[in-house]
């Protein structure tokens, strides 16, 4: 997402004052690593992420039988959403979407698609549930690929992970008055993201670097997803429970 940011320093530079070989700056050294060699691979995480998540969001404008321009701004803001957040946090110089307006028209395309197609769909619910999981497994990646190549902490690299994925999601379904996924009772939705990107920062952090971490991180997060979706995988919810009454 936009990640021409000038020359990177050496991973030398990168790795001082770290306090050991798997400290902070290791998972640093390795960063310079998997940016360099996943330019293509980052370009395609921006487009597909914006498309399948454009395709979630006219899908959704479809439920609420809005008009074009409802389909194409439901489009949009799903599909930018999450990587607006992200970028406003990290305070970097640009939005992707602004320094490439080649993705709004993405978003926009996809939604006069579905605009014409949506009525040919049984379930679009259903098929809405599955374009979302794998939706989020690409925009997870492409998180922790920016924050990775903006040099940050593992944890803002996780938190950033888990923004992208979900946040535009989030927007999608509390403004097409839906259920929000990322709040279902018992579904494996933050939680797959952030199993994804965890995942991806512990093997950058073992060494493993470039394309595998980032491939990693989206098979997690969609097995995950689908796990929770087909077989039923949940954590355990809180339950209220009565006061003690002293006898």
């Amino acid at each position: 997402m936009a990640l021409d940011q000038g020359p990177c320093r050496p991973c030398r530079e990168r790795t001082c004052g770290r306090t050991g070989p798997r400290g902070h700056g290791a998972v640093q050294a390795v960063t310079g690593q998997v940016i360099a060699g996943l330019p293509t691979l980052v370009w395609v995480l921006d487009y597909a992420s914006v498309l399948v998540f454009a395709l979630t969001g006219a899908l959704v404008a479809s439920r609420a039988q809005l008009d074009p321009v409802g389909f194409v701004f439901m489009a949009a803001m799903t599909a930018v959403g999450g990587g607006t957040l992200r970028d406003l946090i990290l305070g970097r110089d640009m939005v992707f979407w602004v320094a490439r307006p080649s993705l709004v028209v993405v978003a926009a395309v996809a939604a006069m698609v579905v605009f014409w197609t949506a009525h040919r769909f049984e379930s679009r619910y259903r098929l809405l549930l599955w374009l979302d999981a794998f939706a989020l497994s690409v925009a997870v990646p492409a998180g922790v690929a920016v924050a990775l190549a903006g040099g940050f902490s593992p944890v803002i690299v996780v938190i950033m992970g888990v923004v992208t994925g979900t946040f535009g999601g989030l927007m999608r379904d509390v403004v097409g008055n839906e259920v929000p996924l990322v709040l279902k009772q018992g579904e494996l939705y933050l939680t797959a993201a952030f199993g994804g990107a965890l995942a991806a920062v512990l093997l950058v952090w073992m060494g493993l670097g470039r394309v595998e971490a980032l491939a990693a991180c989206g098979v997690v997060t969609f097995v995950l997803r689908a796990g929770s979706m087909v077989r039923g995988w949940k954590l355990p919810v809180y339950r209220p429970r009565p006061p003690r009454t002293r006898g």
